[in-house]
């Protein structure tokens, strides 16, 4: 497997897991973690409705079935976005309301968690390569010193993801506390 696509992979991950973070502005992707149970199955909420922010500080939701409009607010409703819907009987609006301080705070530490996760993330699949390199050595494909360089190669692979990570929470942290 190659090493530079799996560390990419683990970047994605923790870049979306990062657009789940609320800041003060509406955005669809906070409601990507959310799953409405449907005909009896955990279905994404956005196989199930159009999400679109028609302003700042709002994100309107329009389900493909009116039938479902129920079960997509309890959904919200009983996620961990603290989030309160209005539904007009064709579409679900719901208000961003402005973070408090102390709100922006909690999400920038909850930012460095998802952060942190991403570089335990990358770090495993260093480890994973550095010891398929001290297999070879070892099987007597590498020499020494060929093991050695491809070791630093992985290592400077894996600095390089983790200050591209450094620099994705930097933003979202900015983008939080913006106001």
């Amino acid at each position: 497997m190659d090493l530079e696509a799996s560390m990419r992979k683990s970047l994605e991950s923790t870049q979306r897991t990062f657009n789940t973070i609320r800041t003060g502005r509406a955005n669809p992707s906070l409601l990507d973690k959310i799953s409405v149970e449907y005909y009896g199955a955990e279905t994404p909420l956005k196989s199930l409705a159009t999400i679109s922010t028609p302003d700042s500080q709002t994100i309107q939701i329009q389900p493909f079935d009116g039938g479902s409009m129920g079960l997509i607010e309890k959904a919200i409703s009983m996620s961990d976005l603290g989030l309160t819907c209005n539904n007009d009987g064709k579409v679900i609006r719901i208000n961003i309301p402005p973070l408090t301080e102390e709100r922006r705070k909690d999400f920038c530490k909850l930012a460095a968690k998802y952060a942190e996760e991403g570089k335990v993330a990358l770090r495993n699949v260093r480890r994973d390569a550095i010891d398929r390199v001290k297999k070879q050595e070892k099987d007597g494909d590498l020499s020494e010193d060929q093991s050695r360089d491809e070791q630093e190669k992985v290592q400077k692979l894996t600095d390089k993801f983790i200050a591209e990570l450094e620099k994705l929470l930097v933003t979202k942290e900015a983008d939080i506390l913006k106001v």
